[in-house]
């Protein structure tokens, strides 16, 4: 169902997020079978239930009653109870039960707002919609995380800092030979850089055309029905078998002030190879991957909410502006469609 319920602007989108596409929300583990969770993505509330089957739906935490959260309610299994008044509402949004009035004109009805879900590579992602787009578009997952010669290791985490900072950061490749100098993946390469955009079949390329397998060297930003970046990392020989370090990245704004982050850390390995590198990382490179993270969280927490008003951008800067002229545009677009609907 659609999610958008007031006259939206262009600038609201871009706090919280733009609709008519899927967005990773949490990863699978939070949510076991039996159990109910609230969470606020795109600022909204919404509550997530897993069946004891498995089966896994995402309403809006809202009962359709009084509007009482649903989060504060009881799991019967493939609904909940609200517990103000009892109210049942189902997976789909349909109060299945009044308890207080059996056979009132609120059973039947299809009253919660209710997203259609997916689950892959250990995260569930939800399509949200607005009022002229409420069907689900077309999803193509990463290929990197489908592909079953390559391993990878999810990490996430909640940042206080706006979404877009968050991935404007993905789309700078040069902080790498500055911010994270000292890690242990990109202390090689020059510090001065020229930069090119290269388009691809699902987006474009951001790259530095002098140079190649040093550091941060070039980053893709794709459009799949879902909004993901790629990056390569360059690995030295002691971190095991598998070359490159790739890296599929999403962002996901919780509130205008605040992003979840999902980072899948990739290498193509089979066989012993492949329990090579998870133990390898497991045990040795993974504390090292969080202390990268936290450089970026830092600094992307103390950015001032108008930090992106007084800049003097160069030549670094051409993908993070061609991100910002995308996105107001999108957001531009699903404005005024809502208002010739309206």
């Amino acid at each position: 169902m659609a999610m958008v319920k007031k006259a939206v602007t262009t600038d609201d989108l871009l706090a919280t997020g733009l609709r008519n596409r899927w967005y990773a929300i949490c990863p699978s583990r939070f949510i076991a079978p039996g159990s109910l969770r609230r969470l606020t993505r795109l600022g909204e509330n919404w509550v997530l239930f897993r069946e004891p089957d498995g089966s896994l739906h995402m309403l809006e935490d809202r009962c359709p009653h009084r509007g009482a959260p649903l989060s504060l309610g009881t799991h019967l299994g493939d609904r909940i109870a609200c517990s103000y008044h009892g109210v049942q509402t189902n997976g789909d949004g349909t109060v299945v039960a009044v308890p207080g009035m059996p056979g009132c004109a609120l059973e039947g009805k299809q009253v919660v707002p209710s997203l259609a879900l997916r689950e892959f590579a250990g995260v569930i992602l939800a399509y949200i919609g607005d009022d002229k787009h409420p069907t689900p578009s077309e999803l193509v997952e990463p290929d990197l995380l489908t592909d079953p010669e390559v391993a990878h290791f999810l990490a996430y985490a909640e940042w206080d800092a706006r979404w877009r900072f968050t991935l404007e950061n993905l789309l700078d490749p040069m902080h790498g030979a500055f911010l994270h100098s000292e890690s242990h993946s990109m202390f090689e390469g020059d510090t001065s850089a020229k930069f090119r955009i290269r388009e691809t079949d699902r987006g474009f390329v951001f790259e530095k055309t002098t140079q190649r397998g040093k550091n941060f060297d070039w980053v893709e930003l794709c459009h799949t029905g879902v909004d993901w970046v790629e990056l390569e990392i360059p690995y030295p020989q002691t971190a095991g078998p598998g070359g490159p370090f790739r890296i599929v990245g999403m962002v996901t704004p919780i509130t205008a002030g605040q992003t979840a982050v999902f980072f899948w850390r990739c290498r193509r390995v089979s066989g012993w190879q492949r329990d090579v590198w998870r133990f390898l990382y497991k045990t040795k490179i993974e504390e090292r991957h969080w202390h990268v993270l936290e450089q970026d969280r830092r600094l992307l927490e103390t950015m001032a909410d108008d930090a992106d008003q007084a800049e003097n951008l160069y030549q670094h800067d051409i993908g993070v502006a061609r991100l910002r002229r995308l996105l107001r545009r999108q957001a531009e677009q699903q404005v005024a469609e809502l208002q010739e609907a309206s």
